[in-house]
């Protein structure tokens, strides 16, 4: 399986929560590849310069010393992104939702407003 981790989900996996239950721990680490996109590291950045969230060091090297792959964000994913109707307000979900669909990815996610989209989900 390939996956790809919405940003509450790395974050998550870096921090041992458990709200990231067994199941999707399970699938995470015996995954074919995960990927973390470029667009959780922007998002985490910009929390980050607000205050609303520490991270212990560079976000790259979060997801290399996790054995993730980043996913660059290009063309495809934008289109794809702009596309997209409208249910879901949030810009780094939607190119996450783009992303998902663009590389036939399955997303990694809480939010339930992602179904919406027909991407394949795996619940947190």
């Amino acid at each position: 399986m390939r996956l790809l981790l919405d940003t509450h989900t790395f974050i998550w996996w870096r921090e041992d929560n458990l709200r990231l239950r067994s199941k999707p721990r399970h699938e995470i680490a015996n995954a074919e590849t995960v990927f973390v996109s470029a667009a959780s590291a922007w998002e985490i950045a910009i929390k980050v310069a607000q205050g609303k969230l520490e991270v212990p060091g560079p976000i790259a090297e979060a997801v290399a010393d996790s054995g993730f792959e980043p996913l660059e964000i290009n063309f495809r994913h934008a289109k794809a992104a702009g596309s997209l109707p409208l249910h879901h307000g949030d810009p780094f979900d939607r190119m996450l939702i783009a992303q998902a669909q663009v590389n036939h990815l399955t997303l990694v996610t809480h939010d339930k407003d992602f179904r919406k989209y027909g991407v394949p989900i795996l619940w947190t």
